[in-house]
């Protein structure tokens, strides 16, 4: 009998572990998901279940997806089907042969280990760590680890992470000084204030490049709103381009690559309900730095039911972003503001468009709130690095605003992006009265955004909430208090059963003497 030596080098032939690629056409965002069938033969002779993690290669570019198993026709039995993510980071064709073997297990992870029992991660850590997220490496599950591991970083660890997520995608360099931007840590519906800030700002002669995030669980990102008026996924050199001509943009982040792991953990924290101070100031800042902004301005919105609830947590938040945003290299400016009601009219894509052209073109019935506090974050701007003096900010933003020029340069952006078009409201809505006399006591921000949401928004760019009473509101029986907004009626049926089973989103009681 002969026996195999354990010197003799073994050759395995890589067509006994291949299958054709198959396109699901799913959306699994950035994480990479690979599907088999249960009578698949490489499926059962390697043991494969599903979430194993798998290594997927065409030839050159290998990458690491979850495996599921599928029991139905779908699939035949020597396909392996891939989510859109996976298919355009392999680059691949139909029926193309891949090699699909078990993952190695992530050196990087035993970090995360070490971390969820206690160790301090270093620079190295977390730039290992970040690499293999952005490069698909990691599972839900892992992600999940992460995060959770991550709740509570010490300063010098958040500076790590922040400087770590800045580092894994592109990073802009502009020749012009400052370059300014701003950040609102989020929580209060149609606070559309960057919409303002960048016109105003540029028509002035500051230099803002402005990329925006997409809504995640908010029912209209800026970037959502903003793509209702003009293109915002640009190229660099395209985002290049209308920065050099008007001085400013307002574009999607995703488009030109800048921290990319943030999209991938913002996903998993949303689910987790996880987001602590250390991992925003992370999100934040590292997309700034990549940017290539000098001088940035954050708002803290402080409500029950903003993202901020208390003043306490507002100057816990406020003196970090400080003091690293300082070690970082970013020249922070930091403001609290009201987050007791929603900013603006409008609770979607279109209705908050709406809401900023009727501001820049100076209309009676703009909403106030939304011009004054663009006014006064403009304004702070200004007077920070724009050379204007203290307390006359504002009144500089409101002269840009009120003589057109502000609207002028909106108008020249959106044609730089693309070409502008107006906004146009859903088909179907249904009014929200009140059934009592009083006054407007209370406005939930979750539950208001919630009901926007269920109507369709953003996916449903014209669907909505409508707000027509703020704080403090004397209203009577059968007064409007806020119009639903809906692209199907079966979207508009949803959002309406919700509001049956949560109708204190607006709260009404006795009028004050």
């Amino acid at each position: 009998m002969s026996q195999l030596s354990t010197n003799q080098p073994v050759s395995v032939s890589l067509s006994s572990l291949t299958l054709k690629a198959h396109k699901l056409e799913i959306d699994t965002r950035k994480h990479f998901v690979a599907v088999m069938s249960g009578d698949c033969a490489i499926c059962k002779s390697a043991g494969f279940r599903s979430e194993t993690r798998v290594n997927i290669e065409n030839g050159g570019v290998p990458i690491i997806a979850t495996l599921y198993i599928s029991n139905s026709s779908v699939l035949a039995p020597g396909e392996i089907g891939l989510s859109d993510s996976a298919w355009e980071k392999l680059g691949v064709r139909e029926g193309q042969p891949l090699v699909v073997t078990f993952a190695e297990a992530l050196d990087s992870f035993s970090s995360v280990r070490a971390k969820l029992h206690g160790k301090v991660l270093t620079d190295s850590d977390f730039h290992t760590i970040m690499h293999d997220m952005v490069e698909g490496r990691y599972s839900d599950i892992q992600l999940s680890a992460f995060i959770t591991a991550c709740v509570d970083l010490n300063k010098e660890e958040t500076i790590s992470l922040t400087k770590a997520m800045s580092e894994t995608g592109r990073q802009l360099k502009w020749p012009h000084y400052p370059v300014v931007d701003k950040h609102c840590v989020g929580g209060l519906p149609g606070n559309r204030t960057t919409m303002l800030l960048v016109p105003i700002l540029a028509a002035f002669g500051l230099t803002i490049p402005k990329t925006s995030s997409r809504a995640i669980t908010s029912p209209a990102g800026t970037a959502d709103t903003m793509e209702v008026l003009t293109p915002v996924t640009l190229s660099v050199e395209k985002m290049r381009q209308v920065v050099d001509k008007e001085g400013g943009c307002i574009i999607w982040g995703g488009s030109v690559d800048l921290s990319p792991v943030d999209d991938v953990l913002v996903q998993v924290e949303r689910a987790l309900d996880l987001d602590s101070q250390s991992q925003l100031i992370a999100s934040v800042l590292s997309k700034k730095i990549a940017a290539g902004s000098s001088h940035v301005l954050i708002d803290i919105p402080i409500g029950s039911t903003a993202k901020v609830r208390y003043q306490n947590e507002a100057e816990i938040l406020k003196t970090l972003f400080l003091e690293i945003g300082q070690v970082v290299g970013l020249n922070l400016h930091v403001v609290e503001t009201d987050g007791t009601q929603p900013i603006g009219h409008g609770i979607g894509p279109v209705l908050e468009a709406r809401d900023i052209l009727s501001v820049l073109r100076n209309e009676k019935d703009a909403p106030q709130d939304l011009k004054n506090k663009s006014l006064f974050l403009a304004g702070q701007i200004l007077e920070s690095c724009g050379g204007i003096p203290p307390e006359r900010g504002f009144y500089e933003a409101q002269k840009i605003l009120e003589e057109g020029r502000a609207l002028k340069k909106f108008e020249a952006i959106c044609e730089a992006q693309g070409g502008f078009r107006e906004p146009v409201l859903a088909s179907f809505q249904y009014v929200i009265t009140s059934f009592q006399s009083g006054m407007v006591l209370n406005i939930d921000n979750r539950l208001i955004a919630k009901i926007a949401k269920l109507a369709g928004a953003p996916d449903s760019p014209a669907a909505g909430v409508d707000l027509h009473v703020k704080l403090n509101t004397i209203v009577e029986v059968g007064q409007p208090l806020f119009t639903i907004y809906a692209e199907s009626p079966g979207e508009l049926n949803y959002a309406l059963h919700y509001f049956q089973l949560h109708q204190h989103v607006i709260l009404i009681g006795e009028k004050q003497p």
